[in-house]
């Protein structure tokens, strides 16, 4: 009699299962996809022309793959699931990381492309084919980005619309500099020579600014990150020496209490010393 019930109730988990089946795979594809229109339009503004559908496969074999890893390599459920964690979170620092890179690099390029650009012009060209140029000369991305300027252009987009696009693609401040001169000197017709000139000087001086204060502030950042993970250090070095040195503290409401305020208090010093020693220009 057992052993029927049994089978009945398994017969019914194997007949639940299929049903539910099919609708837990389309759930997974509709995901899918969506995902992947996410990661094409991310993929197209860097021009990164591998397929989307490789990322988002990276969702489903890094947590596969690095779970398992933790728990067996560890011994412990708790970094199992940071190695899942991990894995779902690698697809999207992966593009994160491309991107910044980019930006990054295109700002690099930006004081070449105007002085570059102000050449163009003496030398008799006008604007947009100061940027077909650039196109022709710059490596990616700065030729990428402005090729798409020139391809709007040709396509019926006014230029200024496009330089509000790149401005808002990229978003960099130096960048947002020269797009705002250009435009205003369309409009007041001024010569945009003399502007390139006084925005290749005011980039350089404000890079060179920004690399004092990176300077000036190292020690202090150094000292603030020492200082914030001194006393966790400090407290894994005397729990590797004396596992029970705070049994007293976990074995009491107080002494509880007290740690996790130790804890708050050291996540909420961390913080403002990361805020204290950014200086924004």
């Amino acid at each position: 009699m057992v052993f029927f019930v049994y089978l009945l109730i398994g017969c019914s988990v194997i007949l639940i299962s299929f049903s539910l089946l099919p609708v837990l795979v389309q759930k997974i594809q509709a995901w899918q996809h969506k995902k992947e229109a996410v990661f094409a339009k991310e993929m197209d503004k860097m021009f990164y022309d591998k397929s989307p559908k490789n990322i988002v496969m990276l969702y489903f074999i890094l947590p596969l793959i690095l779970g398992p890893a933790g728990y067996i390599l560890l011994k412990s459920r708790i970094f199992m699931v940071l190695g899942v964690l991990i894995g779902l979170a690698i697809p999207k620092f992966i593009l994160k990381t491309r991107y910044k890179l980019r930006i990054r690099k295109f700002n690099d390029q930006l004081l070449d492309a105007i002085n570059m650009l102000s050449s163009c012009l003496k030398g008799g060209l006008s604007l947009l084919q100061g940027f077909e140029v650039l196109v022709e000369e710059m490596p990616a991305p700065m030729s990428q980005e402005l090729g798409l300027v020139v391809r709007e252009n040709k396509m019926g987009l006014p230029l200024e619309e496009s330089l509000v696009r790149l401005n808002k693609r990229m978003n960099i401040e130096e960048l947002g500099l020269v797009v705002n001169a250009l435009l205003v000197s369309r409009e007041t017709g001024g010569e945009l020579t003399k502007v390139f000139s006084r925005l290749s000087v005011t980039i350089r001086d404000n890079r060179k600014l920004k690399e004092n204060i990176k300077t000036f502030t190292l020690q202090g950042k150094i000292q603030g990150t020492i200082m914030s993970f001194l006393p966790i250090a400090f407290a894994a070095w005397v729990l590797s020496v004396n596992k029970h040195h705070f049994d007293i503290m976990l074995n009491s409401d107080l002494g509880r209490m007290l740690l996790i305020a130790a804890v708050l208090l050291q996540a909420v010093g961390m913080v403002l010393i990361r805020i204290f020693s950014r200086i924004k220009i």
